[in-house]
């Protein structure tokens, strides 16, 4: 008697903007991407090292402008919930330290052990992947969400 009523759970997130990240497969796919991207590049004859230097430059510049510079979401039906916030700050409801924020995090950090080893940690492809990697974890910090630093990209 005392299962009469069904329990529940709602979804993790009813965002048109991030909830695209929670299907089986996501993970994979961006892996493929980076991957298929390097090896595009060394068939238009990049030498390894180079390749994988530009694909970790061009997944900061992307990731960056589209993670972390960005705000809102292209969806009316939200009604300018999310306006103030960009996509790593709506992915998941703002909760810290999930299995989604960790992955991303940890992407750019083995993009750039790559790309640096297989350069042989010369100048100046170390500092440009140095640069990219050190931007993008800071910016991934559970203490930097919703910061603005210096007041670039607030609000109005």
């Amino acid at each position: 008697m005392a299962n009469l009523y069904v329990k529940a759970v709602p979804p993790a997130d009813l965002n048109r903007n991030t909830d695209w990240f929670m299907y089986p497969g996501v993970w994979t796919t961006y892996i493929l991407i980076l991957f298929f991207s390097w090896l595009v590049l060394t068939a238009f004859g990049c030498s390894p090292g180079m390749a994988w230097t530009v694909v970790n430059l061009s997944h900061f510049i992307v990731t960056y402008h589209f993670f972390h510079w960005k705000k809102g979401t292209p969806f009316a039906d939200d009604q300018g919930m999310y306006n103030q916030l960009t996509w790593w700050e709506q992915i998941d409801n703002g909760k810290q330290l999930t299995r989604n924020r960790k992955f991303l995090t940890v992407v750019p950090v083995v993009l750039y052990l790559i790309a640096s080893h297989t350069t042989d940690y010369q100048q100046p492809m170390l500092f440009f992947n140095t640069i990219a990697v050190t931007v993008l974890v800071v910016a991934k910090f559970p203490n930097m969400h919703k910061v603005r630093i210096f007041g670039i990209n607030g609000d109005p």
